[in-house]
């Protein structure tokens, strides 16, 4: 949990008595298609610092802010800057990041369980996670960003056997 005390001033001009040094800062945001990190209070962020000296892979959610306190579950993590330039300039290319524990995390949770039944066979990606919004996020993400089609699943596999046909 990420925790800062934010305070809007009207503007620079009354710490500029106070000025020591410009920390130069460019944000850089990736969503799906269908605004799916933003649909659940999630964002991921490519933070270059001082023109490429310095570059970070965020991903932020669940964000409260109330009386200048803002709280908001975080993980991140080091990026060479040229591979966060070529990052922003294809973000397909944000799933070929190694090492990195935000991509490790979807590839190691990540299982595909297929289920034979007399009547067809069904597919189903799962995920173990104390966190599952989050893991959805990022589910969601790497699936659309290799242009696989899924739907969420609503019946049990149990259901699934009793109904005698499969979810479509």
């Amino acid at each position: 949990m990420e925790i800062e005390v934010k305070l809007r001033l009207p503007s620079s001009a009354v710490l500029s008595a106070y000025h020591r040094r410009t920390h130069l800062q460019e944000n850089l945001f990736f969503d799906g298609p269908n605004a799916e990190l933003a649909s659940s209070f999630a964002a991921l962020r490519i933070r270059f610092y001082d023109l490429d000296s310095r570059c970070v892979l965020s991903l932020k959610s669940k964000p409260q802010i109330s009386g200048g306190i803002s709280r908001i579950e975080g993980q991140e993590e080091p990026l060479d800057p040229t591979v966060g330039r070529h990052c922003a300039a294809d973000p397909s290319r944000l799933l070929l990041i190694e090492p990195s524990d935000i991509i490790r995390r979807v590839r190691e949770e990540l299982e595909v369980d297929e289920t034979l039944y007399s009547f067809g066979t069904c597919y189903e990606v799962e995920c173990e996670s104390s966190d599952p919004d989050e893991a959805k996020i990022l589910i969601e993400g790497l699936l659309q960003s290799n242009g696989i089609e899924y739907q969420y699943s609503e019946k049990s596999k149990f259901a699934i056997f009793r109904s005698g046909k499969l979810p479509g």
